[in-house]
């Protein structure tokens, strides 16, 4: 009867230590999340699982290129995965396909090179009117454009919405992929 109990008691230790460690974590540095619809193909595929790093945009402003994770600001229960666009304090515009960027450094635009687009595909082309963006907005697309919801249609991202940027894909075991500077577009 002592060895069972001091079975139990060993039990609960490991159990109370994996918990003291693995709750902060998933609560607030990496969270999974998993891809559900075609919206950011060809980059992320339905069905894949993606761990997010939360704690990266406590310390650093997240960056144009960058795929996000967010709570969808017309239902917070629901999250979604696009790419930064536009960035706080600039003006965009979709004129004929391409997003041009109003800013300091470019006043009279710049047309973002968007090499992660497949170039097969048709060119999306709803045109909209010059939006500004506030201190604490993001403009996010999904990448494939002709099957996104995304600030075209919800409007401006307040980055109080964003929970982090893709840090891994680890399924399929196939495609495992760490998302690092290198693989965020330069513009």
């Amino acid at each position: 009867m002592k060895k069972f109990l001091l079975f139990i008691w060993e039990l609960v230790k490991v159990a109370a230590i994996s918990a003291a460690i693995i709750i902060p974590v998933r609560y607030y540095l990496i969270q999974p999340f998993y891809v559900k619809g075609a919206s950011m193909e060809p980059n992320f595929h339905d069905s894949e699982y993606l761990i997010v790093d939360e704690i990266s945009y406590r310390f650093n402003e997240p960056n144009r290129g960058q795929v996000i994770v967010f709570r969808y600001p017309k239902n917070p229960q629901e999250y979604f995965i696009k790419r930064i666009i536009g960035l706080p304090g600039e003006e965009l515009q979709i004129k004929d396909g391409d997003v041009v960027v109003y800013n300091e450094n470019n006043p009279q635009g710049l047309v973002l090179n968007e090499t992660y687009l497949k170039t097969d595909l048709e060119t999306f082309n709803s045109d909209t009117k010059k939006i500004k963006l506030a201190d604490d907005e993001y403009f996010v697309l999904g990448d494939n454009r002709n099957a996104s919801k995304d600030s075209r249609s919800f409007g401006v991202l307040d980055n109080n919405f964003i929970i982090g940027k893709v840090l891994l894909r680890g399924w399929p075991l196939d495609n495992i992929t760490v998302f690092n500077k290198e693989f965020w577009p330069i513009y």
